[in-house]
């Protein structure tokens, strides 16, 4: 991929500086480098904001910080911690309340995708002024009545547009891959899409979980295909399992289902890989996982849970 040879402002340099790892695979000589080096960076851990939404900001701070994580994927979407339409007032709180726990605002998850939508400009404008560099996009789903590949090209023009409306804010959008029908269900889709663009203020917000389920023993292959667009990651465990007679995916504590962490760490390290990571809390939380602001186990329970998933994620990282 061709490096324009551009001077970038100091704002667009600080959220650059955050992807420079990412984005060694897309340089050959760099990626030599890395490859002869021994060195492990630090991994930045962010719990999904979702899973204490029954805790206002200060509260949810505090425990996200008390558990031992970096920072908050925080929602900034619909029923999220923020709401959008709200964004200009209630971000800076959200975030005054992270910093005083010692948090470091790095992720968002948003619905953004339309770059033309004056909310959707104000929730990265203001994301950026406040320290934020990556955001979850909108889910996107193919009509019925269009061939995929129609579909595709013009869900390429539209990422380039948002593309140019995250280089312009300095935010960086991944679009996360999701088991069933939505594009980049399968990985392979999202490459059309993400080839459309520059692949710098967008790319993959790759989701192991997801990609294990739709690609079974192929999901190594979709990762080689997407590494060089991964600007974030999503971590979760699954297997399969019946209920009420249909086989479905079913969500489970880190280290007890079919995603094989030593060897996914171990290909990150030797992609040279280093993103932003959000910690999804999918399994049995009395509730908490799905978001509900009320539960069927106590809180301690909860985030007892919680920080066994993100023991479990820092140790299966140092052993791969």
């Amino acid at each position: 991929m061709h490096v324009p040879s551009k001077k970038y402002t100091r704002k667009e340099f600080t959220k650059l500086t955050t992807l420079s790892l990412a984005s060694i695979p897309l340089l050959s000589f760099q990626d030599e480098f890395m490859a002869n080096s021994s060195t492990t960076p630090p991994l930045n851990i962010n719990l999904f904001s979702k899973h204490l939404q029954f805790l206002d900001y200060n509260d949810m701070s505090a425990a996200a910080s008390e558990m031992g994580f970096d920072g908050l994927d925080l929602t900034v979407r619909k029923k999220g911690h923020v709401l959008p339409e709200n964004v200009i007032e209630d971000l800076p709180k959200a975030v005054s309340a992270m910093k005083k726990h010692g948090l470091t605002p790095t992720m968002i998850t948003t619905n953004v995708w339309d770059a033309k939508n004056t909310i959707n400009q104000n929730v990265l404008k203001t994301a950026s002024r406040l320290g934020f560099s990556h955001y979850r996009t909108n889910w996107l789903t193919y009509p019925e009545d269009r061939p995929i590949k129609e579909s595709q090209a013009l869900f390429g023009q539209q990422a380039k547009a948002l593309e140019l409306l995250n280089k312009k804010t300095g935010m960086i959008g991944g679009y996360q891959n999701h088991t069933g029908k939505n594009v980049g269900a399968p990985i392979w889709d999202l490459l059309p899409i993400l080839e459309a663009t520059e692949g710098k203020f967008i790319g993959s917000q790759y989701d192991i979980r997801h990609a294990v389920i739709e690609g079974g023993e192929s999901w190594e292959l979709g990762l080689k295909c997407i590494k060089p667009y991964i600007n974030s990651i999503v971590i979760k465990d699954v297997k399969w399992g019946r209920i009420k007679g249909k086989w479905k995916p079913i969500s489970v504590p880190m280290g007890e289902g079919m995603v094989d962490f030593k060897r996914y760490f171990s290909l990150l390290k030797k992609y040279n890989i280093n993103v932003p990571i959000s910690l999804h809390v999918e399994h049995d939380l009395g509730g908490a996982e799905k978001g509900k602001s009320s539960f069927t186990i106590s809180e301690k329970e909860v985030l007892s849970r919680i920080k066994k998933d993100l023991i479990y994620l820092k140790e299966a990282w140092e052993r791969a």
